[in-house]
This record gives structure tokens, C-alpha cells and sequence, in this order.
């Protein structure tokens, strides 16, 4: 089907390649991050625009769309504004991202419209009003919380997914995996070879974890799988552990498990004091590739082409990216609903 889409905040391309992986075309992804171009372009046929939304001229959307008979406006407005860590801070910039957004449907009136992001977004003044604006333009709106592992994601995840269309009412396909079916971190990840803290596979620069000092490997070492800082003797623990108000963090310094999901793979991933990103089995956080395999990116999808990188942009990257399945049903649902429709 003659489908083609823009991808507004694309980042490295997660959203872009579950797309594409669907059978959709994806013309253009937007993002400021430079640091994306490269992974973005290399791994998807598709060209990376260094714009922000807010300087995007309509007229050039409309260019590169104007040969396909479905027109596609799809993205992920950046997601930290509207989470629970930080939805107190009303005056951060990036909350008037989702406005733009706004301006950029109102403006190209796409046939079919799709946005990712927190679940918490719906609780926000701000997207009632961005559904309002999308009704008043004649679109069909729907949105769920999708519960990741419903959909093959081995990790414990949960995502707002919205669909608008102005062919007819569209909703996401059903679900593939049950509990007894998900996909757990053995599944995942389980094949890779093992790796020290601190170093890399020869074979694969991106297999690769982040020191730990000597107090934490042996803090690690200490813990099982599904632990915490809990099972570590008295000797080993910060003066925070101790204290009444830091009992409740149970998730920190934790280990994850082979049998269950992951844990959301966050942009801080490769640091095991921040959260339960220990991998279950070996001395260290979990690597750059397997957090990306987590986030389900194919196992040679290359996101830098430098021997000596920094981990933190690339970790950012991959904590940032939509999960490349989740781009990929949603892509699915929306060829079902053209299928049927047009």
C-alpha cells in the first residue's frame, strides 16, 4: 500500500524501523540531536533532518509527501516533561513540543496520525486539548496503555499509544503474548557472550559495560538475582541505606532475573547504582547491546561508528527510542486499518 510517513522526534530510529519493518515508508525523521544522525540513516532507508519541530515549515512536509496517496505524521514528543519523576516542572520548554505537534497536524492534515509516549501524558490538560484539536479536524482518535510484554517487548514497560485517522475509527491490533508467553531476559538477551565491567567484545563495540569501582563489584557480587542492596552484609552499605528515608528505594543497585521481564530500560541503563539494571549472572550493569536488544533494535543495529564513544550518549539514545517492536505493531495496525478502509 502506497503509505509514507514523516517521523517527528525520531532520535535514533525506533520508532522509524518498526515502521519501516512493517511495510511502511518513512521519508524523513526530525530531531536536534545530532548525535542520532549517523545510527538513524545508516540502519533506515530513510534521510535524518537536524530541525526542531518548532522550525519545521509545513510546506516542506508537504513536498516530501505530496506523491503518497496515504499521508503518515507519526512521532514521540519527548517524554520526560509528563512522567512521574518529573511532572511538577510545568515551566520545563519542552512541554510546548506536544503543542507543536498540534500545529504541524492542523496544518498538513495528514490522512493517519500516531504519537507515543508516557503513560502519564493523559493525565495532562495538554493532550486533552491536543485530542480536541485533532477531533475538531475531523479524526478519529483513540488511544491505550500498552503493557509492552502484551506485544513481545521483554521488558516491563508501559506506553501510551495514539491513533487518529480521518478514513474511519482505528484502534491497535490485539495483543500477541500472554504472561505464560512473554518474553523474559533469558530469552532476550541470553546468548551473549560474557563480559567483564569495564570492557568490551572484540566482536561488537556496543557489547560493552561500564566500570564499577571496587566497592561495587564487590556490592554486586553480594546480591542474587532479583536482589537488591538488601542482601548485602553491613560493611557494604552507604550511609543512605541506613537511613529511614532511604529504605523505600528497593529498586537500587538491584539485580534482574533470567526467568522475569526486564526492567524499563532508562537512559541510565549502564549504571548499576541506578536502578535494577545488575546483570543476573555476571559482575556488571547490563551492556549497551543488551539494553538495545531489550528495546528490542535488531542485534547489529549500529549506533556509532567510533571505536572510542561515550556510553552515556549512546545510552541515551537507546533509553530515549521507542521500542522497535512497539513501532512495528503500530505500523501494522495502521496498514490493517488502511487495508480495510481505503
Amino acid at each position: 500500500m502506497d503509505i509514507s510517513a514523516i517521523d517527528l522526534f525520531c532520535g535514533v530510529g525506533g520508532l522509524t524501523h518498526g515502521l519501516q519493518q512493517s511495510g511502511i515508508k518513512v521519508i524523513a525523521g526530525y530531531d536536534t540531536d545530532l548525535k542520532c544522525k549517523y545510527p538513524y540513516e545508516t540502519n533506515n532507508n530513510s534521510k535524518f533532518i537536524n530541525l526542531s519541530v518548532s522550525d519545521i515549515k509545513v510546506s516542506q512536509l508537504i513536498n516530501k509527501l505530496s506523491e503518497s496517496k496515504i499521508k503518515l505524521l507519526a512521532g514521540c514528543a519527548p517524554c520526560q516533561p509528563f512522567s512521574n519523576y518529573t511532572q511538577a516542572l510545568t515551566h520545563d520548554a519542552r512541554w510546548g513540543l506536544l503543542g507543536e505537534f498540534s500545529r504541524i497536524a492542523k496544518e498538513l492534515k495528514p490522512d493517519i496520525i500516531t504519537m507515543e509516549n508516557v503513560p502519564e501524558l493523559h493525565k495532562h490538560p495538554i493532550f486533552e486539548d491536543f485530542i480536541q484539536t485533532l477531533k475538531k479536524l475531523k479524526y478519529n482518535v483513540s488511544y491505550s496503555i500498552v503493557f509492552c510484554p502484551d506485544y513481545g517487548i521483554p521488558q516491563n514497560r508501559k506506553r501510551l499509544v495514539l491513533l487518529a485517522s480521518k478514513l474511519a475509527p482505528i484502534t491497535l491490533i490485539r495483543p500477541s503474548h500472554k504472561p505464560n508467553s512473554y518474553v523474559t531476559l533469558k530469552n532476550a538477551i541470553g546468548s551473549l557472550p560474557p563480559l567483564r565491567a569495564g570492557k568490551t567484545n572484540s566482536q561488537d563495540i556496543l557489547h560493552r559495560a561500564a566500570g564499577l569501582s571496587e566497592i561495587n563489584l564487590k556490592r554486586i557480587k553480594a546480591s542474587k538475582q532479583g536482589g537488591s542492596w538488601k542482601d548485602w552484609p553491613d560493611e557494604l552499605l552507604s550511609n543512605c541505606h541506613k537511613k529511614e528515608s532511604g529504605k523505600k528505594y528497593t529498586s537500587v543497585y538491584g539485580r534482574m532475573q533470567w526467568n522475569k521481564l526486564s526492567p524499563t530500560i532508562t537512559t541510565q541503563f549502564y549504571n548499576y547504582g541506578s536502578g535494577r539494571h545488575g546483570h543476573p549472572s555476571q559482575a556488571r550493569a547490563i551492556s549497551l547491546r543488551e539494553a538495545a536488544i531489550l528495546q528490542t533494535f535488531p542485534s547489529d543495529y549500529s549506533f556509532t561508528n567510533e571505536e572510542k564513544y561515550s556510553i552515556t550518549d549512546v545510552s541515551r539514545m537507546i533509553g530515549n527510542a521507542v521500542p522497535v517492536q512497539l513501532g512495528k505493531i503500530i505500523g501494522q495496525s495502521i496498514l490493517k486499518h488502511v487495508e480495510y478502509n481505503y
